[in-house]
């Protein structure tokens, strides 16, 4: 009842059905204490949000046969339950007769998807570059992903020594916690990264859908680009390439200048125009990003400290520092970045703009400590500690699952749990396999070799204006790999499957349609991104009633 009593009146007025007098609100607002989150004017009743923001999975790769699981001896079981909607899965001849196993090209890869057990959750990280994933969709056959995006030769499990361990996904027995928030709230089987490529252009189109405007103070390339290889599948790589009218693209993986974990002995850019969080600020909400290992002053188990701090895995063994630069994508922006990791002043300031320095940039722990405070801000973004992102090669689902559900099992005890959603989505697809496309927006880059899939390249393909709502940005092609996206909240359709059009910026247009009157920034995909709200119910009464999970095995307690 303690949540119950700290909302808005008219949420109040919703629960109860009546009418009372405006005195009358003012007497209820008087008599309770109402934080700055709920305060704040929303078309919604949700009054914080928190997006998971994880790495590197396709939707087939965590949901492939959803809701079927094999349910093998010592394994967690899944037993969906009865009127489970289905996906746009693995199912018929894709799993028997699949077009990667039936291209030659593929070579010693070419083999159809199967099964990873949940011993197997140690797996080699796959090629997940703009132009290898492009050429993996094989202009939309969806059959050369083990030629162009696999990468089997190292992990724990799939095809040993053979690029086909990209066509490896899980079921229900290892993803077990994801398939039960399924179960019980509400995911959508249509959702896919805003463009092609790696962790961070997915990171800077969650929070502004726009991935030009990119700057640099290293030397560019004799064509333009910056940070130019070839990977071991011979594509041609870069992170930033010319947008096409005198600017670059960000289109791959570099640290954000000026922040003091960048690696110094290589290339960083910063980015120009506005984000979700230059937004906000002006509108005086609440809101934070929180990564592990952000905090240089505290000291790991191992000794680790600063820049350091690592953690290792005993499912991956692999010893992995917590924090990594480009994975924070406010660090690109000198409006919202937090360079020199300043620390916020006490935990009862932070997501406010009197945080002490911090600017909104934060460890992962403050967001916890912030919570026993009872502050809670309007909009947090939580970024794991990288063994714990699901990160292949470093991380896995298994690790992934005790982060999420620990964050999870925190808020649903939380009093304001019942005005809260909870948004789990991906950066990137890691470059395992799926099934499905949606190119919707074209680029041809000015360098040959990096555009490669004729949606994209096609004249026909409408494209999105630069940083500045001007001329067309090239090195923009999307929608890129199809991605999990799951939310829970007391507000969710139960037990239910969305197949609205989306993409990562749908999470920030979610946020400017319920903070901030439907603002957009110029150029951005937000403008055309698919709406989350058919994955709510707001006519119904929320269902606050905490579904806990055990955060090893992901069933429930």
């Amino acid at each position: 009842m303690k949540s119950f009593y700290r909302k808005t009146c008219w949420q109040l007025l919703a629960y109860a059905g009546v009418v009372i007098s405006l005195s009358a609100c003012n007497g209820l607002r008087s008599a309770t204490r109402v934080s700055p989150a709920d305060a704040a004017s929303t078309t919604t009743p949700i009054k914080h949000l928190v997006i998971i923001f994880q790495e590197n999975v396709s939707f087939d790769h965590y949901f492939a046969t959803y809701p079927n699981a094999t349910n093998p001896a010592g394994e967690p079981a899944f037993t969906a339950l009865p009127g489970t909607p289905r996906v746009n899965g693995l199912s018929g001849t894709l799993l028997t007769a699949n077009p990667n196993r039936l291209n030659s090209a593929n070579d010693r890869g070419a083999v159809n998807p199967f099964r990873l057990d949940a011993s197997q959750a140690a797996t080699a990280d796959q090629d997940h570059a703009y132009p290898a994933e492009q050429m993996a969709f094989d202009n939309l056959l969806m059959d050369l992903f083990p030629k162009n995006t696999g990468s089997g030769t190292s992990g724990a499990a799939g095809v040993f020594g053979s690029r086909g361990q990209v066509m490896g996904y899980y079921d229900g027995n290892t993803v077990t916690a994801l398939w039960n928030y399924a179960q019980h709230y509400a995911m959508n089987d249509n959702s896919f990264g805003t463009t092609f490529g790696q962790s961070t252009p997915g990171a800077i189109n969650l929070i502004s859908g726009q991935t030009d405007g990119a700057q640099t103070r290293s030397a560019l390339g004799a064509d333009g680009t910056l940070g130019e290889y070839t990977d071991a599948q011979g594509h041609r790589n870069a992170t930033l390439v010319p947008d096409g009218r005198g600017g670059l693209t960000d289109i791959g993986d570099t640290d954000p200048s000026g922040d003091v974990c960048s690696n110094s002995k290589r290339p960083t850019f910063s980015m120009q125009g506005k984000n979700v969080g230059d937004l906000l600020n002006a509108q005086n909400i609440t809101w934070g990003f929180f990564e592990g290992g952000f905090d240089l002053t505290q000291t790991n188990a191992n000794g680790t400290t600063g820049c350091q701090r690592s953690t290792s895995s005993s499912v991956t063994h692999v010893n992995i520092v917590d924090y990594m630069p480009h994975h924070q994508p406010f660090q690109y922006y000198a409006s919202t970045a937090n360079p020199q990791h300043v620390r916020p002043t006490n935990a009862s300031v932070v997501g406010s703009a009197q945080d002490g320095g911090a600017n909104h940039q934060y460890d992962l722990h403050d967001f916890f400590d912030a919570l026993k405070v009872g502050n809670f801000p309007s909009v947090s973004f939580l970024k794991a500690p990288a063994y714990e992102d699901g990160h292949a090669g470093y991380s896995d689902p298994l690790d992934e699952q005790t982060f999420v559900t620990t964050v999870i099992n925190t808020l649903q005890q939380n009093p304001e749990w019942a005005n809260t959603a909870v948004i789990i989505l991906y950066d990137d697809s890691d470059g395992w396999y799926d099934h499905v496309s949606a190119v919707v927006r074209g680029s041809n880059i000015p360098v040959a070799g990096f555009d490669n899939l004729s949606r994209c390249t096609s004249l026909k393909t409408p494209r999105l204006p630069g940083f500045d709502g001007g001329k067309v940005a090239q090195g923009r092609c999307g929608y890129g790999m199809r991605q999990p996206l799951l939310l829970i909240s007391p507000y969710a359709r139960a037990n239910f499957v969305d197949h609205t059009l989306t993409d990562q910026s749908s999470v920030l247009r979610f946020i400017e349609d319920n903070w901030l009157s439907s603002q957009r920034i110029a150029g951005s995909y937000d403008s055309i991104a698919g709406t989350l709200l058919n994955m709510f119910n707001f006519q119904a009464s929320p269902n606050t009633t905490p579904y806990l999970l055990n955060s090893s095995t992901g069933e429930a307690q």
